[in-house]
């Protein structure tokens, strides 16, 4: 029989093993991509055999095809980092707490869930922590730059907001605050038409890249207590005092982010026209003497 491998661009995800006599011929022979099993085994859900391609449709239907692509990219790129004892240690004791994985039994419970071992455990939690490094290496030197061209994006910023559909209500609720001094809270509670009123048209803290592209110009540009008449935005005239300015800062969790970004900038790139297909084996599929000989042993 022809016999086929699953192939994710030019790399087979699996090998295929010779079947054997005897054996059902519409399903492929795979060593497991989890563990090493009889080389023998067979692809089945329940009792119904699943013949390969049948998989590689099966997979693309139910949508589960970027996530292997994307976990297939990270392996290979994991893989070229090494760790030291310690770092292996370490890696683990992080795996352990971050899952509360604090008995045997809840590990027991966690790999069956993911149809693991134990003696997988280790390397699971070696790969984040590899991925981790891998990150720091690759771009760990650009982050400061990387942090100076997104903190405009990043600052953050506390302002109150009333909104109407109405111009004039919005130009005479200005006068009022402006003129009169009448609390900004009060009336945004009692006028204002978006979700604010319940907060007292308060908003935020929220970076300046989550507002309207022209609320968080007039933010930008503006300073703490600044006023800002009616403005058109969309459908809306909005008021808008600037109340707190929080510049961003490149701390722990601001340089973790930002490697996150530049590691998921790099992964999309990497995944672009990436695929994963049914090929023919090109080789011929070596079987183990041991192997050979058990088969040929077999009725």
């Amino acid at each position: 029989m022809a016999l086929a491998r699953l192939v994710i661009g030019r790399l087979p995800l699996v090998h295929p093993f010779r079947s054997n006599p005897g054996r059902d011929v519409n399903a492929v022979y795979v060593r497991s991509p989890v563990e090493l099993m009889d080389q023998t085994a067979i692809l089945r859900i329940g009792d119904q055999p699943l013949p390969l391609k049948e998989l590689v449709s099966r997979l693309y239907r139910y949508g589960l095809v970027p996530a292997l692509l994307k976990d297939w990219v990270i392996d290979q790129t994991v893989a070229t980092v090494d760790l030291s004892e310690a770092e292996k240690q370490a890696a683990q004791e992080q795996f352990i707490q971050a899952h509360q994985l604090v008995s045997e039994e809840r590990q027991q419970a966690f790999v069956q869930q993911r149809g693991l071992s134990l003696e997988q455990l280790p390397l699971l939690a070696q790969r984040q922590y590899q991925l981790e490094k891998y990150k720091q290496q690759t771009w760990g030197a650009q982050l400061e730059s990387h942090f100076l061209q997104r903190k405009s994006q990043l600052d953050r910023v506390i302002y109150s907001l009333i909104r109407s559909q109405e111009a004039g209500l919005a130009q005479e609720l200005y006068f009022r605050l402006q003129d009169d001094g009448e609390s900004f809270a009060e009336l945004a509670r009692t006028y204002s038409e978006g979700q604010e009123a319940q907060t007292g048209g308060l908003v935020g803290p929220v970076e300046l890249s989550v507002p309207h592209p022209t609320l968080a110009r007039m933010l930008s540009l503006s300073q703490p207590g600044q006023l800002w008449p009616p403005t058109k935005i969309g459908e809306w005239y909005v008021v808008v005092r600037h109340e707190k300015f929080l510049p961003a800062q490149l701390n722990e969790a601001t340089r973790k982010r930002l490697l996150d970004e530049l590691f998921n900038g790099w992964l999309q790139d990497q995944l672009q026209g990436l695929t994963l297909t049914l090929a023919p084996s090109p080789d011929p599929i070596p079987v183990d003497r041991e192997d050979a000989s058990d088969d040929a042993a077999k009725p």
